[in-house]
Order: C-alpha cells, then sequence, then structure tokens
C-alpha cells in the first residue's frame, strides 16, 4: 500500500483515479465489487454447543472418561455411573457459567449503524459506512465519526481524537501538508482514520483504504493471528492429570505383575488393578475446581469485573508483569486543568470567586475567564431538571470551560455584560484563537489564548505577582522556560493574553484587521492541561508492586508524557529506561527479549508493537496481563497471559479481552488478583485433600496386596468416599477467603508445579503414617480372626472420618489449625456435618449395607477411627509448622 501521507493531494487524487467532487455512482459500484465493502468480518459469537463441547477439554476429564469406560466394559456399572455423574455436573457448572458470561458481554455491545456523507456525482448524499469505496470523497463534521481511512483534501480548524487507534491523548489537528515518507501513524497529520471521532471543524478527505486494509482492520487482522494461549493453571492441571494417568497405568501393571509372579489368578489381579485406578483418580476433583473458579468469577463480578472464561480468574492470581496502556486505563482519558502559571508563579487550580480580594487570584481569576470567553464549547441544556448540563466540544475546550465554572465563573451572565462581536477561530497553522468583546463602559475587550510561544512575541507587558511588568528580551526567555518545564513534564500548556481597546475605528467595523488589533497584548499567564491519573491508580501500582508484580506502562503517547505519568505513579525510571516505537522498529525479538528485563515504559508504540512486548515478556517466562480499551490494544490483549478491557472500550478490545472492568476502576484489577490468588491457593488445598484420600486408598489397596490379604477396601467403598463422603466437603474450601498477607506475597511462577513440596509432604508423609496406622489395624484384626467386612468397614470408616476432620487443618497452610475460626466457614461446617450422617447411614441403614458390603461397628471401634484422624491432624500441623517456619526464616 502506497503511503499516501507523503504524496500532495494532486497526486493522491490521481494515484486513486477520483477527483473532488467524487466518483460517479456507477464507478462506485463498480469499485465497490473490486475492492468489497467497507467493513470486517464479523467473527460469529461463540454458540452454546461450542461452550458446552468446551467443557469436556481438559485433561482431568479426559482420566475420568478412560475410568468409566473401563468400568463400564467390565460391568462394575455403579462405578462408571458414579464417574460419568461427576463428569456430567463439571460440565454442566462450567457450561452455565460461561454461557452466561458471552451473554453478558453480547449486552455490552452497542449495535449502531454507521452512516457517512459522500459526495457521488458531485452531490452530497448519505450511505450506509460499509457501502464506501476507494476514491470516495467524505464530509467530516465535528460530532462524526470517522468512516473510513482518508487523506485530507479540504481542513478548517480539523482535529479527531485517535485515542482508540493510537493511544493519543490530546487530539490530532489535521493539516494538508505532505509528509515525510514512513512517518508514524500518530503523527500522520494529513490522514483520518476510520472509527476515530471529529471533535472539531470540519474538512473533506479521499478514501484510501477500506475494510480489512484500513488500520482498524489490520488490527483486526493481527488479532485473528494471534494464537490464544493456554494460562498457566491449565498448563498445570494437564501436566498433573499426564502424571495421574502415567502413574495409574504404572502401579496398575505393577500390580498385576507382582500378583500373577505370586500365582495369584491374572482376572483377579485385573480386577485389583481397576480398584487401584478408581482409588487413584479424585473424582471429585475436576468439578471442584469449575467450583472455584465460578464462585471466583462470582467474587470478581461483585467488584465490577466481567470473567469471560473460568480458568482467567485464577490466571491473574499468577501475574507477574502488568502492561498498562496509559490513556483511559491509568488515567481517565479526560483533559483537565492542572496548573495556572502566572509569571512565573505557580497555582494550582482552586475556587477563584469574587470574594478573592488579592490581586495574584483576581489575575488566576481573569486567566479562567480569558480561557472560558475564548472558547468553542458549548454547553446543551438538559431537559430533565435532575441530569446534569452536557459540555460539547474538544477536549481542550471543554477542560477550560470546565475549569472557570468550578471557580465560580459563569459564561452566560458575562455574555450579557461583555457580548462577543467577533471571533477568528483557532487554526493549525495560526496557532491561536482570538473572540472579541464590547466591554461594559464602550470599550472593546480581546482575549486570546493558543501557543505560548506565539501569545510572547505579540505582548509588551505580564503580569507577576500581582502587578504589571514590562516584557523585556530577558522576561521572555524566563517565561519560554517556564512554560518548557511544563511541558517536558508532559503538560500540554496555552498561553492566555488580553488587549483593552477603547475604541475601533470604523474601517476595523467594516472589514476587521485582525494583525492591527492582534498586538501590544499583555499577557496573563500560563494554562496547564493534562489527562489525570485515575485517583486510584497510584495506590493500585503500589500494591502491585507490593505484590511483586512489575508495572509497565505502554502508550502512544510522547516519551516526556509517558515518563511524567510513571513519575506521578511513584515509578522511578531514567531516560534509557523507556523505548519509543522508532526504537522499536529497528531491534529484532531476541534483542528485545533482553530489553524488557528493565524497560518499564514504551512510547509512542503502534499495536504491533505492542504485540512484540507481550511476547517478548512471555518468552521470558512472565505472566502478562495486558490493560487496555482501544482498538489499538486487541492484539496484545488477545495474546497476553490475561486480557483486561475497559467497559467503555471499543467492541473489538472487550471480545478479544478475558476480563472486562465494568467501572473501568484500575483498582478492580488488583481486586481481581487477589481472588485469582485466593482461587489458586483453593485449588491447592482441593487437591492436596482429594490426593491424600486417593494416596491412601491406593496404600490401603497395595499394602493388602503386598500383605498377601484380602482387599483393606471395597472399589464402591473407595467411590463413595470419593464422590460422597468428600465430594461436599471439598466443594467448600471454594469459600475459604484467603489468608492475610495474600498480596504481599511473591506471584506463584509458571514453571512452579501445581503440587508442591509442602503439599506433596502433606500428602505421602503425613499419608504414610496414617495408611500404615489403619494398615496395622486391618492386619492385626484379620489376623485375629475378625470377620472380613466387620474389618472392612472400620477401614471404610477410618478413611472417611479422617478426611472429615483433617479437612479443618487444610483450611489454611499458613496458619496452624487453633488459630483458625473453625465457624468462619459455615458451608464447611455444615458439609463436614451432613457427610458424617450419610457416612454413618451408609454403616448403619440396611439398604446401604447391602449395596457396600458394611456392618454395624461398636464405640471401640469408633474410638480407633476417631484416633486415625486426629493423627493425620498432628502429622499436617507438623509439615505446616516446619514449611512455616522455613518461610519466616528465609
Amino acid at each position: 500500500m502506497s503511503d499516501f501521507h507523503s504524496l500532495s493531494i494532486e497526486s493522491c487524487l490521481k494515484k486513486l483515479g477520483t477527483s473532488t467532487s467524487g466518483l460517479l455512482n456507477k464507478e462506485a459500484e463498480r469499485r465497490l465489487k473490486k475492492y468489497g465493502p467497507n467493513k470486517l468480518e464479523e467473527e460469529k459469537p461463540l454458540g452454546r454447543l461450542t461452550i458446552f463441547i468446551s467443557q469436556f477439554r481438559s485433561p482431568l476429564i479426559y482420566v475420568l472418561l478412560a475410568a468409566a469406560i473401563i468400568s463400564f466394559f467390565l460391568s462394575e456399572y455403579i462405578d462408571a455411573g458414579v464417574i460419568a455423574g461427576a463428569i456430567i455436573l463439571n460440565t454442566i457448572i462450567g457450561f452455565f457459567q460461561e454461557n452466561k458470561a458471552n451473554r453478558a458481554l453480547s449486552k455490552l455491545r452497542e449495535m449502531v449503524a454507521r452512516k457517512a456523507l459522500v459526495l457521488r456525482d458531485g452531490q452530497e448524499i448519505i450511505i450506509d459506512s460499509n457501502q464506501l469505496t476507494i476514491g470516495d470523497i467524505i464530509i467530516l463534521q465535528t460530532g462524526n465519526r470517522v468512516p473510513a481511512d482518508g487523506r485530507i483534501i479540504e481542513a478548517s480548524n480539523l482535529q479527531t481524537s485517535e485515542a482508540n487507534l493510537t493511544g493519543e491523548s490530546i487530539p490530532s489537528s489535521k493539516s494538508l501538508d505532505k509528509l515525510e515518507k514512513g512517518a508514524a501513524l500518530a503523527d500522520q497529520e494529513n490522514m483520518v482514520f476510520g472509527s476515530t471521532m471529529i471533535v472539531r471543524g470540519s474538512g473533506k478527505a479521499v478514501v484510501t483504504t477500506v475494510g480489512s486494509r484500513s488500520e482498524i482492520g489490520k488490527i483486526a487482522e493481527l488479532v485473528k493471528a494471534t494464537p490464544e494461549e493456554k494460562t498457566p493453571l491449565q498448563l498445570r492441571l494437564s501436566r498433573l492429570s499426564k502424571f495421574l494417568g502415567l502413574a495409574v497405568i504404572f502401579i496398575c501393571l505393577l500390580i498385576i505383575g507382582i500378583g500373577v509372579w505370586q500365582g495369584r489368578d491374572f482376572f483377579e489381579m485385573f480386577m485389583v488393578a481397576v480398584a487401584i485406578a478408581v482409588a487413584a483418580i479424585p473424582e471429585g476433583l475436576a468439578v471442584a475446581v469449575t467450583v472455584i473458579l465460578v464462585l471466583g468469577m462470582q467474587r470478581i463480578l461483585k467488584q465490577k469485573a466481567l470473567t469471560r472464561k473460568l480458568v482467567a480468574a485464577e490466571t491473574l492470581g499468577s501475574t507477574t508483569v502488568i502492561c498498562a496502556d496509559k490513556t483511559g486505563t491509568l488515567t481517565e482519558g479526560i483533559m483537565q486543568v492542572s496548573d495556572i502559571i502566572i509569571g512565573e508563579r505557580e497555582f494550582e487550580l482552586k475556587t477563584f470567586g469574587s470574594r478573592q480580594d488579592s490581586e495574584e487570584a483576581k489575575i488566576v481569576s481573569l486567566a479562567l475567564q480569558i480561557g472560558m470567553m475564548c472558547n468553542d464549547a458549548i454547553i446543551e441544556a438538559s431537559k430533565d431538571k435532575l441530569a446534569k448540563e452536557r459540555i460539547i466540544g474538544a477536549p481542550t475546550e471543554i477542560a477550560l470551560l470546565s475549569a472557570a465554572r468550578q471557580s465560580g465563573l459563569d459564561r452566560r451572565k458575562l455574555l450579557k455584560v461583555e457580548p462577543k462581536i467577533d471571533e477568528l477561530p483557532f487554526d493549525s497553522e495560526r496557532k491561536f484563537m482570538i473572540t472579541l468583546h464590547k466591554g461594559r463602559e464602550g470599550n472593546y475587550i480581546l482575549y486570546e489564548k493558543g501557543a505560548p510561544e506565539k501569545l510572547l512575541e505579540k505582548s509588551e507587558e505580564f503580569y507577576h505577582r500581582g502587578h504589571l511588568h514590562k516584557l523585556t528580551k530577558e522576561e521572555r526567555e524566563k517565561l519560554t522556560r517556564v512554560y518548557e518545564k511544563f511541558t517536558s513534564s508532559g503538560l500540554r500548556v496555552l498561553g492566555v493574553a488580553v488587549r483593552n481597546l477603547k475604541d475601533l475605528d470604523r474601517e476595523a467595523e467594516k472589514k476587521r484587521n485582525w494583525p492591527a488589533l492582534d498586538q501590544n497584548l499583555t499577557f496573563v499567564g500560563f494554562i496547564a492541561l493534562k489527562d489525570p491519573l485515575r485517583p486510584e491508580a497510584k495506590e493500585t501500582i503500589k500494591i502491585c508492586r507490593q505484590a511483586g508484580i512489575r508495572p509497565i506502562i505502554i502508550t502512544g503517547d510522547h516519551a516526556f508524557t509517558a515518563r511524567a505519568i510513571a513519575e506521578e505513579l511513584g515509578i522511578k525510571v531514567r531516560a534509557e529506561d523507556i523505548i519509543t516505537g522508532e526504537i522499536l522498529e529497528k531491534i529484532d525479538d531476541k534483542k528485545l527479549e533482553e530489553l524488557v528485563k528493565r524497560i518499564d515504559i514504551y512510547a509512542r508504540v503502534s499495536p504491533h508493537h505492542k504485540l512484540r512486548i507481550v511476547k517478548a515478556l512471555q518468552a521470558r517466562g512472565e505472566v502478562v496481563a495486558m490493560t487496555g480499551d482501544g482498538i489499538n490494544d486487541s492484539p496484545a490483549l488477545k495474546a497476553a497471559d490475561i486480557g483486561v478491557a475497559l467497559g467503555t472500550g471499543t467492541d473489538i478490545a472487550k471480545e478479544t479481552s478475558d476480563i472486562v472492568l465494568l467501572d473501568n476502576n484500575f483498582k478492580t484489577i488488583v481486586a481481581a488478583v487477589l481472588e485469582g490468588r485466593i482461587i489458586f491457593s483453593n485449588i491447592r488445598k482441593v487437591i492436596t485433600y482429594l490426593i491424600s484420600d486417593s494416596f491412601c486408598e491406593v496404600i490401603l489397596i497395595i499394602g493388602s496386596i503386598i500383605l498377601g490379604a484380602p482387599l483393606a477396601i471395597l472399589p464402591l467403598q473407595i467411590l463413595w468416599i470419593n464422590i460422597i463422603n468428600d465430594g461436599f466437603p471439598n466443594f467448600t474450601l471454594a469459600f475459604e477467603r484467603g489468608d492475610d498477607g495474600t498480596m504481599a506475597a511473591k506471584p506463584i511462577s509458571k514453571k512452579e508445579p501445581i503440587i508442591n513440596k509442602e503439599m506433596k509432604a502433606i500428602i505421602f508423609a503425613a499419608g504414610l503414617v496414617r495408611d500404615f496406622f489403619i494398615l496395622a489395624i486391618f492386619y492385626y484384626l484379620l489376623r485375629h480372626s475378625f470377620d472380613l467386612g466387620y474389618i472392612r468397614t472400620i477401614v471404610f470408616a477410618a478413611a472417611g472420618v479422617d478426611s472429615l476432620m483433617y479437612i479443618f487443618s487444610l483450611r489454611s497452610f499458613k496458619k496452624p489449625i487453633w488459630r483458625l475460626n473453625p465457624f468462619s466457614n459455615l458451608y464447611l461446617v455444615g458439609a463436614v456435618a451432613f457427610s458424617l450422617f450419610l457416612l454413618i447411614g451408609a454403616i448403619y441403614w440396611p439398604p446401604l449395607q447391602k449395596i457396600l458390603a458394611t456392618t454395624p461397628l461398636s464405640v471401640n471401634s469408633w474410638l480407633l477411627v476417631i484416633s486415625s484422624g486426629f493423627l493425620s491432624i498432628i502429622m499436617i500441623e507438623i509439615i505446616k509448622h516446619y514449611f512455616i517456619r522455613r518461610v519466616d526464616g528465609s
């Protein structure tokens, strides 16, 4: 594609085969067929069937399906049915939650049919924007959205807001001049781009590209080409499932081999192997993880963030880097007056009303008055008396008018006293605006605002410390240094000046001689504007850093603006730690991977730069969260481990993100990170709990075989414990609210396995002590000729009660059990009581006795069962104490 910004208007029209009067209708129809409509290919929203099928794409589900199929073919129909029930329950829970999130996102979309004002056959007509084609002449008006990319051929004070495309918060002032070839997108001042907004002036442009070839189209294609990466949780669960699957196969083959070597029947040993497989697979794990994620999504939603995918909720907790787009994410996305500078003294915006008697206060008020009177913004009255008035205009004009009103000035009242009789509009070449007013005493007042250097050139006097002083060359140089200091801090600085005229000559009345009027000015001061930080942004960044999360600013703004924002956020950066898009273009991905270790600010970047930065960070093992709201953020949002879009962002940003901030509050991200860490912690608790039980059951069966005895526990009894006994309590671990200091801990490494050393010690060390104790009871009673059914019931009760007791120890890995309030999780207390009731029923209720092969137990037998539970708690607390001391010591 040609660099149309580097061509003159004549060359551009010639190259596109069109003229200033537009295309003929027939030619437009021909081109529409050739180039296609001016719209992007729309991806079909996820259907319910697709969401339903996606619930089966989990290694844990694959393992459960294999177990169910084997059980079915071995005529173990009850076992197969129970496992299938766990799979169906998991699928239903996940489906309803993800489907609900997708429907909520659909409601956020604004489906608006875009129109375009275009010249066809030399006539102005309104058409659907998707009917635009290359060579069309589009008419640009304030308040309208640009319908397609184009080269400007006419412009009158034309400004566009390109924040959603380039990330630049200040409106782009447009011109007709051709530019250097290869200019950055944000610097192409003679071009307009589809989806951006006209905030000031008017003009015409010739359409240069449409559809997928436009700038927004390129971003859409970049999004499509960006693959979705698996989340850390998905990778960890995948590794865990593979490990469980291989371990089960190995143990089963080993047991069959030992049994055949001992001279046992092969089919009998095969059935024992199936029993081990049933014991080893934690059937309730998939459902429990889904429930934890669903509850986490709901808690995050209460914090005003919509989680679109279940696994995304946990990923936030593993985040090590947050790449934040500045405009509209860290900042409010609106211009505001921050400082007023009179002479060399700075004043923060405060209320300077009529009661302010000091001379300096009056001059500050005069500066605000000039910004208000010499202003294009209009106040739209609301029909609803309770509703606020709306200010319409360019962001800078709105900021100046709002600041004046905040100080107590009223433009309507002032215009009655000082009616406006003429105006010289702002022009990008003149760089200033003038309004002329008739004074109260028959005099005339000229108000002017614009580029400080332009106004200083025309001024003879200036205000300093409440008094007028002659503006000498030295004083002019001093004032120039003052405003340069503010611009280097990332602020936009305007100058304001005034001139009092006793009278206007008749010639000036008839034909306004602006150059004659625009001289001998009194320079009043500077007004500094900025896109302010969100109130919570600085605290949020601080909390993120305390949590071991590295914040990185990626923006389309200039480097000094980005640096100023970083310093305001409390991020100290050196000039060499800032990289611009121009530099990124010159370095390869390998070099970028080295640089991302130390670079905290990326300025003047394009969408593909953001994508490269995210991928470079991921290549270094970082878990990357990317925040943004513009079209330009979409490819990086999709590529990031977790994409976070603002609720007021563009549709494409929301559709490619994992989480949508409904309240646009950056602090919500911190709340979501906390929830993500709690989710991961709760998943680890559930895994420890369920695998401990599974390990217990495997050891009991293997121990039985090694001892040459009958199975200590039956497969159906194992399923009862795994699904019924443990099922209800393990779900309630999802309601644990985390430990104090959760956000003070460092993020968990992407490479760290889901089962850490402490979990292994609890599962295997504490488990072996408990299992040897139960096996010793089993073997002792067997040697003393107790009934096999009775002994198996003791083992069954011990395994069941044991898990219902030590689950209270697993509520926290950071605190001992005696420091945990047992009633802070009433769901757990209720679930344990209910499971205990069912366990007693399984032992004493005749119908269940028949199915589970159980018999009633004596009081002494129950004492043995309970002692096993206390032994487990003691062992777990010793292990927890060791790891707590080790962490504190480090």
